[in-house]
């Protein structure tokens, strides 16, 4: 039997990854969306979240997809409730947040998932089986695309909170602090501002080991979401956002497809709620959060989205 679950902010991501991923969910029935504007057709709405959990005790697992500044009441409450509770990537504002919701959610026996989608992307896992006991000797992450496609109009991107290219960013640094056999930690960056923007529109970062990244949200045309790692046993491309693989210059795993990796986040999430664990990696936030201290600022023109 499917349990119900509610989807709290009905925006792009939601209506293009969410709500198809839960209508193929074995687990999962879409009972109830709470938004400001947003609603799914054929499914109960509200505008309400106080509201919506005192009217429908009966649904016991919330999916959070609004963005990350307002988020951390929303999961509080939910909590407080008695909710079990997903996070859409990044799972909060800042680290203290996330890490109060998390003893939140221990204290009340219940679920807190923060998701990181890219990991579920079909060629991560054999990345991570492939890396697995080598040694590293150089890796790189090119992280290009345009945020006029991604997220048309969503001024709060480029606003205290919103991350900036960090949004994407975020995205290749999961998969970096999955598949590496050791940890990194960040020694430098150099993050570009547009003059009228509070967040970052490109970004250079190096790690320890010899790692470094290339995030840019100004990319037209074709996107770029590629990682490099070099080893003395060879060289392993994930291409894509980590759908598709190659080892030595050839191809051996994956497709260009995202459309397995958040059906993957609801079954884990499934797994989670019955066995009554919570997962709460900040890994990838950690080094965003590490850039934004680290960081040399230099300035650019304004960018209107």
């Amino acid at each position: 039997m499917r349990q119900k679950i509610a989807l709290v902010g009905i925006g792009k991501i939601a209506l293009d990854q969410h709500v198809p991923a839960i209508a193929a969910s074995p687990d999962w029935q879409l009972a109830a969306t709470i938004s400001r504007k947003g609603s799914v057709e054929g499914i109960e709405s509200h505008t309400d979240f106080t509201a919506f959990l005192v009217l429908r005790p009966d649904i016991t697992v919330v999916s959070l997809c609004m963005p990350p500044v307002p988020r951390f009441a929303f999961a509080e409450a939910a909590l407080l409730a008695g909710r079990h509770v997903m996070l859409e990537k990044p799972p909060g504002a800042t680290l203290s947040e996330v890490h109060a919701l998390a003893a939140l959610a221990a204290s009340k026996g219940l679920t807190l998932y923060t998701t990181w989608h890219s990991r579920m992307a079909q060629a991560v896992a054999p990345a991570k089986a492939w890396l697995a006991g080598k040694t590293v000797t150089r890796a790189h992450i090119t992280w290009r695309e345009d945020v006029r496609k991604w997220h048309p109009g969503q001024d709060w991107v480029f606003e205290p909170g919103g991350m900036g290219v960090f949004d994407p960013g975020i995205n290749a640094l999961s998969i970096l602090t999955e598949i590496l056999p050791k940890p990194v930690h960040l020694t430098g960056a150099t993050l570009t501002f547009p003059e009228n923007c509070q967040t970052p529109i490109a970004a250079a970062l190096t790690f320890s080991g010899n790692v470094s990244a290339d995030f840019d949200w100004r990319q037209t045309g074709p996107q770029t979401w590629d990682i490099t790692v070099e080893t003395a046993e060879g060289r392993l491309d994930l291409r894509m956002g980590g759908n598709t693989l190659e080892i030595g210059g050839v191809p051996v795993s994956g497709e260009n497809s995202i459309m397995g990796e958040y059906p993957a986040l609801y079954a884990r999430m499934a797994s989670l709620v019955a066995e009554g664990q919570s997962e709460v990696d900040l890994a990838p936030m950690t080094h965003v959060a590490d850039a934004l201290t680290l960081g040399r600022r230099l300035t650019t023109e304004a960018f209107i989205l």
